[in-house]
């Protein structure tokens, strides 16, 4: 073709029609057949090493879509940037620090030579056992719409950003079998809204979710990917499936509206032209999805961008910035920040781990790691920190009894929570894989059964390997799943009350991708923080927040129950699970039962006092005005909150929901006025028999708080006409 310029270059419509069927197929799915692709998946940890390459046609110069993973950053080897996990982020509520996270993401990969950034997890955290909860922000939608967004925003200023998995995800080990059951209303209110403000803002790729959802894999949803998201929302992009088992049903999923099969050749291949030439699938019938291939490939930003920009100083940087932004002060009677301490102590092997996080495809690969135990040594000196990985170690006890702080490195790994690879249903997908390219007539006809029974022996071989690879700690993707429990180990326990036993000044970090229940041991320690799982630099960052370098500004993104029991029901081999209105603040709310650590809350080394509210409607908006006083004597930063609630509700709605926030950075001693506006559409309910979103007339009652159920809240009632 002769050199394009955007005047001459033809239409998505103009390529369409110059492809014959053979180039359409190969376009809808990523560019290698499945056997080869997966033996490199398996074997050379691809995943790792190199994007994966989808939607090409060379001879039309059509360049294709190059996915790599996230979100803690680029996950290929070549040492990006690794910043904190999405929950940590999630805790800093720092929409324009996460925008500039995502740009910074956006550069490193281009840098690899990709083009489609995979790790814009935006699923609700339902239940803090979850294993994949670190990829995410939280257990509200307002305000994981709000963080997804950004990074959305960010990272398409120079990729295609994919936002994930669509939808009603929030479950790891029964991923591929669950039937997740879910009512229109909290459908539209609870589960899609963030998915909604990332297609607003202008996401260019959605993934679907593995999980089925009211009987329908979501990867077939017709439903979900045109009704909904298509039709009612506007999408205009890609919707791509997630990795090798995304859908099950070749014609099922172009009915519904899938446009993309990853990452290989698979469902779809050879099955599909099959199925156009058997009059199954209309050939016409493939032309939106190409079509769609076709301007996301176009609307990505030129651009040069160097290996030299991979972990940058700028990039460093921010990753310590987000860390120190992430860290989260739950407890403090009084033993921080450190003033000048000559001996500390840090506990627990995990504080001279490099712990970033779970090992599946969100698994970052920096060039370093700085450990709590090297944080502190940096900021001090070697002499001043101490370590013993447990109490029980020669001079632990003498170490800790003697020293000016004692903190206690505890919490989670890979090994506890995290992406989980199960075991293959060898029934259920044994039928999806092509055989090898030398034996396709094997696929079709007599042969079919025969070729099914080969390969249910070689998925029970494959089973067979990668439990011994994972018991090895040789897998490329460890262990990770749901957590068996919210609870820290028993000797995580025993570390905490055996240091706070001897010494007033310990401190407890704890590292985890979401909630811990910390009723057990809370009372012990003189403070509690969680450091989640921090990044690259995430040592530096405490030893900057422990030595109070920094104030600490994060709030919870989640509540923190005093009792599992009082969450709602979660069964991580469920095969079917029923989804409502209730989890998180909402639940606690209305069962009455007050968290340890409420949604929103967090200490800083300053305090806050709010006053001067005032609402008014503008427009098709409702605007709250106030102002914010630090009353200490440190510079710091307060996340402040606001909630709604329609007490008269001609529905059951929560008493008090998120609608609004601001991260407001205030000097000490100082007084500024701030403001929140939120769109009147935000205060509706999704109306079941009218299909659609109301906004009920009448008195909304309004709290301006530090966090959900504040007692210093400020309230407010408007009339909304």
């Amino acid at each position: 073709m002769p050199e394009q310029t955007l005047s001459n270059r033809p239409t998505a419509d103009q390529l369409i029609d110059q492809m014959n069927l053979s180039e359409k197929i190969r376009m809808l799915s990523g560019d290698s057949d499945f056997w080869p692709g997966f033996k490199a998946l398996l074997n050379e940890d691809s995943y790792h090493k190199r994007p994966f390459p989808a939607a090409v046609c060379e001879r039309l110069e059509l360049d294709g879509l190059h996915f790599i993973d996230g979100p803690r950053g680029v996950v290929l080897e070549g040492g990006a940037t690794t910043f904190p996990v999405s929950m940590a982020r999630g805790a800093s509520w720092d929409v324009g620090l996460e925008e500039r996270i995502g740009d910074a993401i956006g550069r490193e990969h281009r840098s690899h030579g990709g083009n489609l950034f995979g790790g814009i997890c935006i699923n609700l955290l339902r239940h803090p056992a979850w294993g994949r909860a670190q990829e995410t922000y939280g257990e509200d939608t307002m305000h994981l719409g709000a963080m997804g967004a950004a990074l959305t925003r960010g990272v398409q200023n120079h990729v295609a950003g994919c936002i994930k998995h669509y939808a009603l995800n929030s479950m790891e080990n029964a991923r591929f079998t669950v039937d997740v059951k879910c009512d229109p209303r909290p459908l539209h209110e609870v589960y899609l809204p963030h998915f909604k403000d990332c297609v607003d803002d202008g996401a260019l790729v959605v993934m679907s979710a593995y999980n089925a959802v009211n009987g329908d894999w979501a990867g077939e949803s017709r439903d979900l990917l045109t009704d909904i998201l298509k039709d009612r929302w506007g999408f205009e992009g890609v919707v791509l499936t997630d990795f090798v088992f995304g859908m099950r049903d070749a014609a099922k999923a172009v009915h519904a509206g899938q446009d993309l099969e990853m990452p290989f050749r698979m469902v779809w291949g050879d099955r599909l032209e099959r199925l156009v030439k058997d009059g199954t699938v209309a050939e016409e019938e493939l032309r939106p999805a190409l079509r769609r291939l076709i301007d996301v490939q176009r609307a990505i930003p030129d651009g040069h961008y160097p290996e030299s920009v991979r972990a940058c100083d700028d990039h460093i940087a921010l990753a310590r910035e987000a860390a120190q932004k992430s860290i989260l002060l739950l407890k403090n009677d009084g033993a921080l920040p450190l003033n000048d301490p000559e001996q500390v102590v840090l506990l627990g092997p995990l504080a001279a781990k490099a712990n970033l996080g779970d090992h599946g495809s969100s698994d970052g690969r920096p060039a370093y790691v700085v450990t709590p135990l090297d944080g502190l040594r940096a900021a001090l000196g070697e002499d001043r920190v101490a370590y013993f990985d447990t109490m029980e170690a020669d001079g632990a006890q003498e170490a800790v009894a003697d020293a000016d702080a004692v903190i206690c490195v505890v919490g989670y790994t890979h090994e506890d929570e995290g992406e989980y690879i199960a075991p293959l249903d060898v029934d259920a997908f044994a039928g999806l894989i092509p055989p090898p390219r030398s034996l396709r007539w094997m696929d079709r006809g007599p042969f079919k059964p025969v070729w099914n029974a080969i390969l249910k022996r070689i998925l029970k071989l494959a089973n067979k390997k990668a439990a011994s690879e994972i018991d090895d700690g040789q897998a490329a993707f460890g262990r990770g799943g749901d957590r068996a429990s919210l609870d820290l180990s028993g000797a995580d326990e025993a570390l905490i009350k055996g240091a706070s036993a001897l010494n007033p000044k310990t401190i407890a970090a704890v590292m985890a991708g979401s909630a811990v229940t910390m009723e057990r041991w809370k009372a012990d320690p003189a403070a509690i923080l969680m450091l989640w799982y921090p990044g690259m630099e995430g040592g530096h960052a405490l030893a900057d927040m422990l030595l109070g370098r920094i104030n600490p500004s994060a709030r919870l993104p989640f509540s923190i129950p005093t009792d599992a029991a009082h969450l709602p029901f979660f069964d991580r081999d469920a095969e079917t699970i029923e989804y409502d209105l209730w989890h998180g603040y909402r639940l606690l709310d209305r069962n009455g039962h007050a968290p340890a650590f409420p949604f929103g809350f967090g200490l800083s080394y300053t305090t806050f006092k709010l006053s001067s509210l005032k609402l008014k409607r503008n427009g098709d908006t409702v605007v709250a005005t106030f102002k914010l006083k630090n009353s200490g004597k440190r510079d710091g930063a307060c996340v402040v909150q606001l909630y709604a609630g329609k007490p008269d509700s001609a529905v059951e709605r929560a008493p008090r929901e998120l609608k609004g926030f601001a991260r407001i950075e205030v000097a000490a001693g100082k007084t500024v006025a701030g403001e929140i506006t939120l769109p009147l559409a935000k205060l509706a309910y999704f109306d079941e028999g009218r299909d659609d979103f109301v906004v009920e007339p009448g008195r909304y009652h309004f709290e301006l708080s530090q966090f959900a159920g504040d007692p210093d809240a400020l309230s407010a009632q408007l009339n909304i006409g």
